[in-house]
């Protein structure tokens, strides 16, 4: 045998030590966990919000409703950070006048619309498992709402809003048009 021949097969064999070394291995952090409900399909884009929740209950029903909470809650802070996000934009793009009030209102619009009645929530998944052992419930529920429409039944909401002057009115419109506009240009490039 050559020295280079030997020089060649220590090579190999700790190079095969240190693979499969690596691959016993575990990461300090533990073993990854594939959550139901996960993935590019329940994750926010640019067409649609998405969220999901997660609920643990040894009663099913109550499982299912902190899940349903849970997404829920995810939903509208992403609207609402979105709203202020659009909001500090116009105003960094625009000069208005009273763009305090604007923005206030704005934002209070978002928080009642967030608030209440989600426009265009759609569920897109649910998953229930029993675990025997602890008798407990999982549920896992996905929501999701398309942007657009949320942008339109918040501009519908600002329009009907009889205490709004007129002014602000006209702001929050141009602000959720500018939006809407910008929204269908991503989609198209």
């Amino acid at each position: 045998m050559t020295f280079r021949t030997a020089l060649s097969t220590t090579f190999l064999a700790a190079a095969t030590a240190l693979f499969i070394m690596s691959c016993g291995s575990t990461s300090p952090m533990g073993s990854k966990v594939k959550e139901p409900l996960s993935g590019n399909k329940y994750e926010s884009n640019n067409r649609y919000w998405r969220s999901t929740g997660k609920g643990s209950s040894m009663d099913d029903n109550i499982a299912k409703s902190k899940a349903d909470l849970q997404s829920k809650k995810e939903l509208a802070q992403q609207v609402q950070t979105t709203m202020k996000v659009v909001s500090d934009q116009f105003f960094a793009d625009t000069e208005t006048i009273n763009s305090n009030e604007v923005n206030d209102k704005f934002l209070e619009l978002a928080r009642q619309v967030t608030n209440t009645d989600i426009a265009d929530l759609r569920k897109i998944g649910e998953e229930k498992f029993y675990k025997e052992e602890t008798e407990k419930y999982t549920v896992y529920i996905a929501y999701e709402i398309h942007k657009k429409q949320m942008l339109k039944f918040m501009k519908k909401k600002a329009k009907l809003d009889a205490k709004m002057d007129k002014k602000v009115q006209k702001s929050i419109e141009k602000i959720i048009d500018d939006e809407i506009k910008r929204l269908e240009s991503e989609l198209n490039d």
